[in-house]
């Protein structure tokens, strides 16, 4: 049949067009529910064990010029587990000097299924040595990768110092890390103040934290304390406890109270002590512990790091008999630096009684602040991490935005029997506050 006028032509040529675009539209309808479940089921499967090493993680023993241990997971397929550590060197010949050491292996399971938990700690290592090490079953290995020991005397050193990655891990945390790396490519060690993950049970979001942060966790050691979000209750009106990745996918030091297992602990690097303190469990008794761990330091600068805040930043918080316990004990020995989590607000202190107390949040959930009078910098809805430099008596406080922006910073300074010299060094930039707070 023909056609002749424009406006016949157009009209069948627009039912056609319609028709075309209807059953494409069914079409994506019908998919949807087979998407959706693609998108759920495709990050588990990502994130199951198989027979070669993942989720490879350092962390200091208590003495970091000492010795180091190396955590990994496997599927239960692999029932031995071997890391191999020789003296670094310029070309492949040192990998002809490895030692092998066999691995402690631990059965595990979680919503993924069962795992089985590698790890070697690695001591009488020589101090400001170069080591490298991998991982493996004797045949399916990790790449070498290479860890220097501290120095047993004081020298200048780097650490970053990270708050509640917890939500948005893998898409939004992941580049706050990437650009915490650019800032200390050289940090001795990554400090994390709790709620690493937000579920404890879901074993999905801890292969997210050590997607996050890549091969960065192979060669600089973490620092982790537990926050509120690592525990969980197994049964509806059962007590919270620690989530079952805790202590398989971390090798730490032994040295704190009974029943906080590797959740309180204190590690020795350069001149500085970093003590771990459990803010969950166990209040008192860490109280006495902490006592007697600051009464024989014999380090120069003390930090303490927990998940709870002595001072909180967010609206309708206040730990007030966590702060009413240990805050003396921080004034008696002139604690130097306090760093928690917990409140989803930026907050930095000025002295108090001798110690800069500072919340900070790595991930993208974010709260109100409560407006107080001691905090000299405030930031709301900002993703921070802290670069924290100590030289001899001098420490070096920066925090920056995911783009690396400055956005707070501070100096202390040691002096003999007396406080430290605190002097601000913040810029000019204005405070991060959300447009209600800003306006009062």
């Amino acid at each position: 049949m023909r056609y002749d006028r424009p406006c016949a032509r157009l009209t069948i040529f627009s039912k056609g067009l319609i028709t075309m675009l209807l059953r494409l539209v069914l079409c994506v309808l019908a998919l949807l529910p087979a998407a959706a479940a693609f998108q759920a089921a495709q990050p588990v499967e990502t994130y199951r064990p198989s027979q070669y090493p993942d989720r490879i993680i350092l962390n200091w023993t208590e003495d970091a010029s000492a010795g180091f241990a190396v955590t990994w997971r496997t599927s239960t397929a692999v029932s031995h587990g071997f890391a191999e550590i020789a003296q670094a060197g310029e070309n492949a010949e040192f990998a002809k000097s490895a030692k092998r050491v066999t691995a402690a292996t631990e059965a595990y399971s979680t919503d993924l299924g069962p795992a089985h938990a590698h790890s070697v700690t690695f001591t009488g290592l020589q101090p400001s040595t170069a080591y490298s090490y991998r991982v493996g079953d004797g045949a399916n290995w990790s790449p070498w990768n290479t860890l220097k020991t501290a120095s047993q005397r004081p020298e200048p050193f780097t650490f970053v110092y990270f708050g509640d990655a917890q939500s948005g891990i893998l898409p939004y945390w992941s580049r706050l890390v990437r650009q915490a790396y650019a800032h200390a490519p050289n940090a001795r060690f990554l400090l994390h103040a709790g709620d690493l993950i937000n579920r404890s049970t879901l074993d999905q979001e801890w292969g997210e934290w050590h997607a996050g942060a890549g091969w960065i966790n192979q060669v600089i050691p973490s620092v982790p304390t537990p926050g509120n979000h690592e525990y969980g209750r197994l049964a509806e009106n059962g007590p919270r406890v620690l989530t079952s990745n805790w202590r398989p996918q971390f090798t730490l030091p032994l040295n704190g109270v009974a029943g906080a297992e590797e959740s309180n602990y204190f590690i020795d690097i350069h001149d500085l002590r970093v003590i771990v303190l459990n803010s969950n469990v166990l209040h008192k008794e860490q109280a006495v512990w902490l006592e007697k761990v600051l009464a024989s330091n014999p380090k120069a600068w003390t930090i303490i790091t927990f998940h709870h805040p002595v001072y909180s930043t967010a609206v309708r918080r206040d730990n007030k008999e966590l702060r009413e316990l240990w805050q003396p004990i921080f004034d008696r020995y002139r604690v130097d630096l306090v760093l928690n989590g917990h409140d989803h607000v930026y907050g930095r202190t000025r002295l108090v009684t001798g110690t800069v107390y500072a919340v900070s949040s790595a991930g993208t959930k974010f709260y109100e602040r409560k407006p107080t009078a001691v905090f000299d910098r405030i930031a709301e809805d900002t993703q921070l991490f802290q670069v924290i430099r100590i030289d001899g008596n001098r420490l070096v406080y920066e925090a920056r935005t995911v783009s690396g922006a400055l956005y707070d910073s501070f100096e202390l300074t040691k002096r003999r029997g007396r406080p430290n010299r605190h002097t601000n060094r913040i810029p000019a930039t204005p405070q991060r506050l959300r447009p209600a707070a800003a306006a009062r």
